[in-house]
């Protein structure tokens, strides 16, 4: 499939699982309509981001996979013959849950999983309390549409999660994402933390000659027990392979983007600028030290 139709569905989310699902899902429909044969969603599009505190009754959002999510939207994905990446709190054992984006393939079977690796740990996002990380690794999922370099949220800072999907023969570069702000920081501290998160990605994009897909939340979620919460910005984009933006979506509202990705640039692209081929991997073993001392 040289171009692939994509689309991403950006959304808020409330305390109703039910009806963030249906609004996925709602999404997913329109995506299809508009001919995407790939569908994105957001990180933990199923519940409010309740990492916001560390309270253990919120263990009861997850569920196993295949479970009772992954199933209505493997129907879903064989209704409409899409590949969808949906995003789900997975409880794996009691007492191990995960952060992990599922893809189910166009005929509704799930064609593989990926569990967030990298996990923070930062005020209002306190995700270590809940996600053990992952243990999968960084492998692509081979899907109808191509193979998924499929990432989660705060992996989206690190290029070597990229780098090593890249390695492994991604056709694409996918981010599920939950990040915004405290509306009490300044403005101009708000534009520098969104400008960063954007040009990280797109300097994947570069990096690796992959198009790059960024699927964000958007709205106010306020803090369970206090006079605060998170402003989830919005965003999602979707960038070439040069990090050329395609597509962004605004920042304040739910939307569905659908873009065209020419997935034969990266061939282009990569032989006009051989970053893979020029990388010194005599030269990098210190890369697996914590830091130099």
């Amino acid at each position: 499939m040289s171009v692939l139709r994509t689309g991403v569905v950006q959304q808020r989310c409330s305390e109703d699982k039910a009806a963030n699902l249906a609004a996925s899902i709602e999404g997913i429909r329109e995506a299809a309509a508009m001919g995407a044969r790939l569908v994105v969603l957001q990180e933990l599009h199923g519940t409010p981001y309740f990492c916001q505190v560390e309270d253990p009754g919120y263990f009861d959002l997850a569920e196993p996979i295949p479970g009772p999510s992954s199933d209505i939207l493997g129907a879903v994905a064989a209704e409409l013959g899409v590949v969808i990446v949906a995003s789900l709190f997975e409880r794996r054992a009691a007492g191990l849950y995960h952060n992990t984006a599922v893809v189910l393939e166009a005929d509704g079977s799930i064609a593989g999983i990926y569990r967030k690796m990298h996990i923070p740990d930062d005020p209002a996002y306190y995700e270590k309390f809940y996600f053990t990380p992952g243990d999968i690794g960084f492998e692509p999922i081979d899907t109808s549409v191509g193979r998924l370099g499929v990432l989660v949220c705060w992996d989206q800072w690190y290029p070597e999660a990229a780098r090593l999907m890249a390695m492994a023969g991604a056709d694409m570069l996918i981010y599920p994402t939950a990040i915004g702000w405290a509306p009490s920081e300044p403005e101009d501290e708000q534009l520098r933390q969104r400008d960063a998160w954007e040009i990280s990605m797109r300097g994947h994009a570069v990096a690796n000659g992959l198009p790059v897909i960024c699927a964000n939340r958007t709205g106010f979620e306020a803090h369970p027990y206090e006079e605060s919460g998170l402003e989830f910005w919005g965003g999602s984009f979707v960038v070439g392979p040069q990090g050329e933006m395609l597509s962004v979506a605004a920042a304040d509202e739910q939307s569905v983007m659908v873009v065209d990705v020419d997935l034969r640039r990266s061939e282009a692209v990569r032989r006009m600028w051989p970053f893979l081929r020029d990388r010194r991997i005599d030269m990098y073993d210190e890369l697996t030290l914590r830091y130099r001392d």
